[in-house]
């Protein structure tokens, strides 16, 4: 039993992937704005701090857009150092992002197990890091405000999983759109297009109704600030079906 993104890895796609990304609508927001080009913290780090305080920005309590790097705090013993950088994310000033990094740190102890867990402490993002996730946070709430509402974030797929998937857990729902973050600099590959197609497999056989009005798999990447769509009803069946049976397990 593993997570929806060690089991992608685990499988062998057919040629050009399941879903090619080429095959996703390509829009291009622009907000003149420039990052910087190095980052002196992990990717995923950053990528987790983007998602988390977008999340938070967009009105969602701090407990609650960390809930993922509170429960890796426990399992490290770390749950009173977790809530006071909780406590201490306010906006998108320096020390809250900082705050932020830190805490996306506990989340590969929940993620990838203890074994993988590195002191908090040595994350300290610089300037241009800073700097970077603001921007790519600003990117991520004016998003959206254009193609939003949320109706759901951050939400695990209870009642979708099975023997072989058995966690994993989405970024955004829109009234018609599941929606996954990236902050990668290179554009979407094959393995981020069949997580979001079992996303919304396991999304549509879980407790949760919102994804019966699901209509599009979207793909935002705010460090390119471009936007990838994709109706569903022009994946073929075929595929929709060895996905569902050879990849998740129903």
């Amino acid at each position: 039993m593993v997570s929806v993104t060690n089991r992608i890895a685990q499988v062998k796609q057919p040629r050009g992937g399941y879903i090619k990304p080429k095959d996703f609508k390509l829009i291009e927001l622009n907000d003149s704005k420039e990052l910087y080009p190095d980052e002196n913290t992990h990717s995923t780090i950053v990528g987790l701090a983007v998602d988390y305080l977008t999340r938070f920005t967009m009105g969602t309590p701090a407990k609650e857009a960390f809930k993922i790097s509170i429960l890796g705090s426990m399992l490290v013993h770390e749950s009173d150092h977790a809530m006071a950088l909780v406590d201490a994310v306010i906006g998108l000033d320096d020390s809250s992002i900082i705050n932020a990094c830190k805490l996306a740190g506990f989340d590969v102890a929940r993620r990838a197990g203890v074994a993988a867990y590195r002191p908090v402490g040595t994350i300290l993002p610089d300037y241009e890091t800073i700097s970077n996730i603001r921007i790519m946070v600003e990117r991520g709430t004016a998003f959206l405000k254009e193609f939003g509402p949320i109706v759901k974030d951050g939400f695990t797929f209870e009642g979708g999983y099975t023997q072989t998937v058995s966690s994993g857990d989405g970024d955004f729902l829109t009234e018609s759109t599941l929606w996954d973050f990236k902050v990668s600099k290179k554009e979407p590959t094959n393995k981020h297009t069949l997580q979001l197609l079992m996303y919304y497999l396991m999304g549509s056989r879980s407790i949760h109704e919102e994804f019966q009005n699901v209509e599009k798999l979207g793909i935002f990447n705010p460090r390119l600030n471009k936007v990838y769509l994709l109706n569903i009803n022009g994946i073929p069946s075929e595929v929709i079906t060895e996905v569902a049976s050879d990849v998740i397990g129903y």
